[in-house]
């Protein structure tokens, strides 16, 4: 068993607390319509849910122009509607907000603060690596 394996177990187990902002996320393929489940994670605004992820991965390809998801959150199904936001520089604006939600997240992916805010050569180098998926929930 893989290490995404091992995670999606225990997000579908009553255990599921034990990852905080992690969840299972289903996507369809746009080509195959074969379903494909990863667990992410996510913080969570009055826009939706948002998960950041790196451009070398390949399941975001599936909500690029937009698409349905399935989504299992903290024991509970969800359903919401998934769109890739890949421009750098919204990539390098959201950055703020997602470190306000996440701050340990800065030291890993090698992003100086300053006043409570990316360093601007940060987010823009991060911004050409990474990219945020927004999910509305129905």
């Amino acid at each position: 068993m893989n290490g995404n394996a091992f995670v999606a177990l225990l997000l579908r187990s009553p255990l599921n607390f034990l990852l905080g902002d992690t969840m299972l996320l289903t996507v369809t393929g746009r080509k195959s319509g074969r379903r494909y489940t990863t667990p992410v994670g996510y913080y969570r605004d009055e826009e939706g849910f948002w998960v950041i992820t790196s451009r070398e991965r390949t399941w975001w390809r599936n909500v690029r122009e937009g698409a349905p998801v399935a989504m299992r959150v903290r024991g509970k199904d969800l359903s919401g509607y998934a769109q890739a936001i890949l421009e750098p520089q919204a990539v390098a604006d959201r950055l703020g907000d997602y470190l306000e939600h996440v701050p340990m997240a800065a030291k890993p992916m090698g992003v100086r603060m300053e006043n409570g805010a990316p360093h601007p050569e940060d987010a823009a180098r991060l911004a050409q690596e990474r990219l945020f998926v927004r999910i509305r929930p129905d």
